[in-house]
């Protein structure tokens, strides 16, 4: 995860440097050209406040998703990435640009919640309490409440963490019934 934001920093001030020029590398909504920016709009922010308040619960909320296993990160932030960047550019208003990281923050935020509904599992439903006391405000921002931020990307992301939880918890299920089912 380190890594990840060490990348995102660096762009950063490749960006100021440039002044502004990787801006141009979001999400334009509903433009043909814009489509594949889904994949690289969460690596760039609007500004080092941008990126800074997307950075903390980037790592924590990463880190914890991670602690599942690799598999489950790569496929989560898949998921969440493609979701976010989707209902972005579907929703957001013509001529917009939108950039940052929040969609994938927001998708681990919902995954982390959801998945202990799932898996049934006492250490996700203990993890998804702590989660929802420290980041669980931060849902209001699925909400059109404060212009210049992109309530899509978050409701996108919410909705692929929902999505990332369920289709790995199925998977993982599916996996062990195969493994029960083989034993002599």
């Amino acid at each position: 995860m380190a890594g990840v934001v060490a990348v995102m920093w660096l762009l950063e001030i490749i960006d100021a440097a440039t002044g502004g020029a990787l801006d141009t590398l979001g999400i334009h909504a509903r433009t043909v050209d814009g489509l594949w920016q889904i994949f690289t709009a969460p690596w760039l922010h609007h500004g080092w406040a941008h990126l800074a308040g997307n950075t903390i619960p980037l790592l924590v909320l990463g880190w914890l998703v991670l602690m599942d296993s690799t598999r489950t990160w790569l496929v989560s932030a898949l998921i969440v990435t493609v979701r976010s960047g989707l209902f972005a550019w579907v929703a957001s208003p013509s001529g917009s640009v939108t950039l940052g990281a929040s969609g994938v923050v927001f998708g681990w935020l919902t995954f982390l919640l959801v998945k202990g509904i799932f898996t049934r599992d006492i250490g996700d439903i203990v993890l998804a309490v702590i989660v929802l006391f420290v980041y669980g405000g931060v849902l209001w921002g699925i909400l059109p409440t404060a212009s210049g931020v992109s309530w899509q990307a978050h409701l996108g992301g919410a909705a692929g963490g929902v999505l990332a939880a369920w289709l790995l918890t199925l998977t993982e299920r599916e996996q062990r019934s195969r493994m029960i089912a083989s034993r002599p």
